[in-house]
Order: C-alpha cells, then sequence, then structure tokens
C-alpha cells in the first residue's frame, strides 16, 4: 500500500457522487462497466469491478450520507478513487476462515497494482490503480 496516488496526467476522466444507500453499489458496478467499456478498457472491467464493488460498500457501511467515485484513464494504468465523508483509515484485518465478512481491502490489494489512503478535507479517498492489459 502506498501513501500518494499516481502524478501522470489523465487522459480521460469520469466522477460521480452516489448516495450511501445499499443499491449504491450496484449503481456504482454499472457506471465503471459502462465508463470502461466505452473508453475501450473491457479487458479491465471485471477486476476494476471487484475492486469498486469493496470500496464502495465501505464507503456505504461507514462513510456517511453519500461517496464520490473517480476515473481517471492515464496512459498506462486506471487509476480510481472513492471519497467519503467517514471517519477513520481504512486498513486491511486478519479475517477468520469462517467470517462472511472483512476480507474486501484483501481483494483490493490482491488485484490491484497499488492502492492507498490519503486524508482529505472533510473525509478520505481511498485509491487504486490498475495498469491496462494489452
Amino acid at each position: 500500500m502506498s501513501l500518494h496516488p499516481l502524478s501522470a496526467t489523465p487522459i480521460r476522466t469520469a466522477e460521480y457522487v452516489l448516495p450511501s444507500v445499499p443499491s449504491g453499489v450496484g449503481e456504482a458496478r454499472s457506471l465503471v462497466r459502462a465508463k470502461l467499456t466505452g473508453w475501450g478498457l473491457e479487458p479491465m472491467i471485471d477486476d476494476c469491478l471487484l475492486i469498486i464493488s469493496e470500496l464502495v460498500t465501505n464507503a456505504v457501511r461507514y462513510g456517511g450520507a453519500a461517496y464520490a467515485l473517480r476515473l481517471e484513464q492515464r496512459e498506462d494504468r486506471l487509476y480510481g478513487e472513492v471519497f467519503d465523508p467517514g471517519d477513520g483509515e481504512p486498513r486491511p484485518c486478519e479475517v477468520n476462515v469462517n467470517a462472511l465478512s472483512g476480507r474486501g481491502l484483501q481483494i483490493v490489494a490482491a488485484i490491484a497494482d497499488d492502492w492507498g489512503v490519503t486524508a482529505a478535507n472533510g473525509g478520505k479517498v481511498v485509491w487504486f490503480s490498475v495498469s491496462h492489459i494489452a
């Protein structure tokens, strides 16, 4: 996990503000699928949907009334972030094999090339990057 997101200039960006309701996870997935398809990044969709599902679920559970989702297509990678106004810093945790939840950030860490948490005015940003698949 890194402390700072990428510094390269984005080629394309998309931003959404969504309510923190359980149906928002599905809406976020639909928006990401449509955007990545439009950008010609279909090979990245499945991995990015898993990452977004985990980050948005955390924002809905712990973050407050709404969250912001941002995607940036960069030269060699996709960068994404979820901002929420919740307190605390998310961290991967050790989970019992029989636990029904608690593996979200482990999934993000396993799929993303890099990820991290950055303090933001009024909350936090959990970000990730994934290399383009050739």
